[in-house]
């Protein structure tokens, strides 16, 4: 996951979009530095009193990035098995998954992720509705408040990923090292 740890600084007087979408792959960048590099044992080593692995959050983040790209922005259904499968069925699962097919499905969905938010700003920017609804008289979210909720979601397993990390192997720090 070496590449998925690069972003680019905005300049210090960016707008919202740029900011948001800064923070997002900052967000990104950190959770791929912090779950990166390392092998099947240290993935799946649960770290009680949680039953959480690193794992299962990537497997997790996976899922809330497909949902995101389909569901949450157009209102369509997301890609198998996240079509079909039952909510937190991915935490479980991850125990099934190589480092390689964690890494590869996670990279992959922030790739559509990605593809699906330039899409949607194209066409209406950050005000405009998303595609689910989230309450009874049809009320759907605007697509600013889809990004926020996507790197707070970020912001809570990182620091997971943050603690982990540290109790496998010392790593420690609050930003991936940029390339020179």
């Amino acid at each position: 996951m070496t590449d998925d740890t690069v972003f680019s600084e905005p300049s210090l007087t960016a707008g919202e979009v740029e900011m948001l979408l800064f923070a997002l792959d900052r967000s990104r960048a950190t959770f791929a530095w912090k779950t990166g590099g390392l092998d099947a044992a240290a993935l799946h080593r649960p770290h009680p009193p949680s039953a959480m692995t690193l794992a299962g959050l990537i497997k997790h983040l996976t899922r809330v990035e497909e949902e995101t790209a389909a569901w949450r922005l157009f209102g369509e259904r997301p890609t198998p098995p996240w079509d079909t499968a039952a909510r937190g069925w991915e935490w479980q699962a991850a125990a099934a998954d190589t480092p390689g097919e964690l890494y590869t499905r996670w990279s992959e969905a922030v790739a559509r992720s990605r593809a699906a938010v330039a899409r949607v700003l194209a066409d209406g920017g950050l005000d405009r509705p998303a595609g689910f609804v989230v309450t009874g008289d049809g009320q759907a979210p605007n697509v600013r408040r889809v990004l926020v909720d996507l790197h707070d979601e970020y912001a809570r397993h990182v620091g997971h990923a943050d603690l982990f990390r540290e109790a496998i192997d010392g790593l420690t720090g609050e930003d991936p090292p940029q390339p020179a």
